[in-house]
């Protein structure tokens, strides 16, 4: 650690007109308190339609800790949140939600823990603000996952953690087309801690991670951490095979030994022939899957693209450079807001 500890604290956000200040005023309130740390804020905005990004050129202007990093459409949270990680320039970065269900004043308790060596800390859900449904089906859903990866994946655990500039470092290597960000930092490996905590309601707005987006997240984490739905396919047709097997010599023993007259077996054959197709439409489908992950990784499309960016001196940097070599070729932008003389002034 450095004399002066810079924290990067990363905030995704799409369409959090009514959290976003209020998630700003928290994170500083809560590095004022926190002598000898620095800090960054990286809000991601993917593509919100509301007042979001504008809310943030605002925070932008008043504040030049602050970056935003606008994506040119919803390119979903965990590849949002794996460009934060990779911009975050920090000793180590917290990661936390703009609607305050993880609260920020424990960040304070991440940091002690970071001190004590671990790489890793992150916070487990003692109690969720879910309905009763839905809090059953995560906590199934993390032992379902925990058992299948051969990753070790800490229980209940969500998306609010800090991890070291080691893991960083890391971070800004992968090249995921549909990363599941938990688990990839769980099996990074080095010293990883939890600590409980109670999750808050959100503050205001809804929810922006509906069913289908968790059924999405669930079946990320499962065929990024896992080669069992492969493996039960090739065990499923070695059962079958030998069920096969056994009916045909035991039809043949009965014929041949103990001449037996079977009648023709319209209905058997039937519902054989169905059973079949039935597990290669299942298995295949569950091939596929995979199979369309290594396309779409094969593709090398660019896994995100900004629209603009904030407060960022390394693009503006970078776009300098280019207005010069290139005036009339340059296509990024990188919006400074910066206080002005005068306002700093005043």
């Amino acid at each position: 650690m450095t004399a002066t500890t810079l924290v990067s604290v990363l905030v995704p956000a799409f369409n959090e007109e009514a959290n976003v200040r209020g998630a700003y005023t928290a994170i500083v309130d809560t590095f004022r308190a926190l002598p000898g740390h620095d800090y960054e804020i990286i809000f991601t905005d993917n593509h919100s339609t509301d007042g979001t990004f504008d809310i943030l050129k605002e925070i932008c202007r008043l504040d030049p800790r602050v970056r935003v990093i606008r994506f040119s459409r919803n390119i979903g949270y965990q590849r949002s949140l794996l460009t934060a990680y990779k911009a975050a320039r920090g000793d180590c970065s917290v990661q936390i939600d703009c609607d305050l269900q993880d609260p920020p004043h424990l960040i304070p308790e991440m940091l002690a823990l970071w001190r004590q060596g671990h790489q890793v800390v992150y916070g487990i859900r003692r109690s969720l603000t879910d309905n009763r449904i839905t809090a059953l089906t995560r906590r199934v859903f993390y032992r379902f996952i925990n058992a299948l990866s051969e990753d070790d994946l800490p229980l209940n655990a969500g998306e609010f953690r800090l991890v070291d500039r080691r893991i960083l470092d890391e971070l800004g290597r992968v090249d995921d087309t549909s990363p599941y960000l938990r688990g990839l930092i769980s099996s990074m490996g080095f010293s990883q801690v939890g600590f409980e905590y109670d999750r808050q309601a959100r503050v205001a707005g809804d929810s922006k991670f509906p069913l289908k987006a968790m059924l999405s997240l669930a079946v990320d984490g499962i065929l990024n951490h896992s080669l069992i739905p492969l493996r039960l396919a090739s065990l499923a047709s070695l059962v079958v095979g030998a069920a096969t097997f056994l009916l045909l010599v035991g039809y043949l023993v009965g014929k041949l030994l103990f001449g037996q007259d079977w009648p023709a077996g319209f209905a058997t054959t039937t519902v054989l022939l169905l059973l079949s197709i039935t597990l290669n439409a299942m298995f295949l489908g569950i091939v596929g899957e995979y199979v369309g992950r290594i396309f779409m990784q094969s593709k090398q499309r660019p896994m995100v693209i900004v629209e603009a960016t904030l407060n960022d001196r390394t693009a503006m940097a970078n776009d300098a450079a280019s207005l010069e070599a290139r005036p009339i070729q340059c296509l990024d932008r990188a919006v400074s807001c910066e206080p002005k003389a005068s306002n700093a002034a005043s």
